[in-house]
């Protein structure tokens, strides 16, 4: 491919060399940087790619990209030499092109949001396969392309691995992708050069504010806005405090959902049902479509996901009877996901991993009027202490037992993290006790399950590893939940 196809779209100036050259592989790693190829300078929180230059010219790369001021050297005489105002957008744009600018050949679904995210991509997804309509997913869990599924290491990948997995999707016959889009994403423009059929904002709350991420909430909030200057139609929960910030300056028609405030599509009747060893929430939609939905998720923020979800199979020919099919499997690994163990007693599986996300949860399953609600919880290891407290605090003042166990120590004594939670705790008068090994406490947790209970294993969620001194160690909730059950059955 022509170097001057790659930088087609782009504003650049050529410091040495031609851009009449071919290439035959576009990097940003200069690990993986080899001969015929060119090099895009990506600066990072953590390394800078224009220290590599002196690297990857000795490999052979025939063209660099570059942000800085770089002096023409006699290693890069005969290298080609491109300065850009921004190489991370520099690098989405050329992405685009070198795949033939795959995100034209499929129907394109962006989400955006603190919270909800995941689990409104799986019900879209859902929804849409369901309706034969072949669709890939690209989120925190995972990435889908057909049959494949691909562990993901960002909610959002890297440009270059968004059009790659694109082109992948129009190679296996995907007409759609429904993919979570996450501030940091916006803010560093891995979606750069994208416009999205559809762009989704779910919500908004304080969070990702630290130096390695958001100088402050008003930077997350415009991060956040992005998408709905990049994509054709906008969907936004009407319910959101930060609707009108959010959506202020944007270029898309736009759409509502919520349950509150006046919407286009509204949830109303909202029902909470404890049964046995199962819950079910349920409501009605008016507005733009009347339906009765039914839920195997619990809380009103199901409510809000499942109303996202249908708010955008509105712009699908969507069949009723498959669409309320398809809600009420949706099951999202590690997101209040259930797992059927007794007709007495539910056992659900979570992410939540701070005390905001914990008490939302904890918050929820209480409308359920349980029998009693048991926490089993650990905290991560070289994390904030604070965190520790907080959880503790959380935990004691709003379930009726909790079972204080290990998450990932990491490089930390495990029972010094639990001793941290437990310092939370004891402000308040909630029963607690102390396992460290995360299996024998879920072992615990389901021994002790009584009639009516509802006991939630907090913390990990779809993780399928826990860290220690650097090592990882293959393990999962469900897993643990199924060797209990095993054991107890001899």
């Amino acid at each position: 491919m022509k170097l001057s196809k790659l930088l087609e779209k782009l504003e650049y100036e050529v410091l040495n060399g031609n851009v009449d050259i071919d290439i035959e592989n576009l990097v940003y790693d200069s690990r993986k940087a080899g001969a015929l190829d060119v090099f895009v300078c990506v600066t990072g929180a953590v390394s800078d790619g224009h220290t590599y230059i002196s690297d990857v010219a000795g490999k052979g790369v025939l063209a660099i990209v570059v942000q800085k001021d770089i002096e023409v050297t006699e290693e890069l005489k005969d290298i080609t030499l491109i300065k850009t105002a921004d190489t991370r957008y520099a690098l989405a744009l050329m992405s685009a092109a070198f795949f033939d600018y795959p995100a034209k050949k499929l129907k394109t679904i962006g989400i955006t949001g603190t919270k909800g995210k995941t689990t409104t991509t799986f019900m879209i997804r859902d929804i849409l396969e369901k309706c034969n309509i072949k669709a890939g997913l690209i989120g925190t869990n995972e990435t889908i392309i057909g049959d494949e599924h691909i562990p993901s290491k960002n909610t959002t990948p890297e440009s270059f691995l968004i059009q790659k997995y694109f082109s992948q999707m129009v190679e296996a016959g995907c007409s759609c992708v429904v993919m979570e889009v996450s501030s940091q994403a916006l803010m560093l423009n891995r979606t750069a050069g994208i416009l999205f059929d559809i762009g989704v904002f779910t919500n908004i709350e304080p969070d990702h504010i630290g130096p390695n991420e958001h100088a402050s909430f008003e930077e997350y909030m415009e991060c956040k806005s992005r998408l709905f200057k990049q994509c054709v139609h906008g969907i936004g929960n009407a319910d959101s405090e930060y609707f009108d910030k959010i959506m202020e300056g944007h270029t898309c028609t736009l759409e509502t959902y919520g349950i509150k405030n006046k919407a286009d599509l509204k949830a109303e009747n909202i029902r909470y049902i404890h049964e046995g060893g199962n819950i079910t929430t349920s409501y009605n939609t008016t507005g733009t479509r009347e339906l009765n939905i039914k839920l195997t998720l619990p809380g009103e923020f199901s409510v809000y996901n499942s109303l996202c979800a249908i708010a955008v199979s509105e712009h699908f020919n969507v069949d009723d009877k498959l669409l309320l099919d398809a809600l009420y499997n949706t099951r999202v690994a590690g997101r209040v996901e259930p797992v059927k163990v007794s007709d007495d007693f539910i056992v659900m599986i979570d992410y939540a991993h701070n005390a905001m996300s914990l008490e939302s949860l904890l918050s929820t399953l209480r409308e359920y009027n349980p029998n009693r609600i048991v926490c089993l919880f650990g905290c991560g290891g070289n994390r904030s202490k604070l965190r520790r407290f907080e959880m503790g605090e959380v935990s004691g003042r709003m379930a009726d037992l909790t079972i204080i166990t290990s998450d990932n120590p990491r490089d930390e004594d495990p029972v010094l993290i639990m001793q941290d939670i437990e310092t939370g705790i004891k402000k308040t008068s909630g029963s607690y006790v102390m396992m460290e090994d995360r299996g024998e406490a879920v072992k615990y947790a389901i021994e002790h399950g009584e009639k009516g209970d509802i006991i939630v294993l907090a913390g990990k969620g779809h993780e399928d590893y826990q860290e220690i001194k650097g090592v990882r160690y293959h393990q999962t909730d469900k897993e643990l939940v199924q060797k209990a059950m095993e054991e107890l059955a001899r």
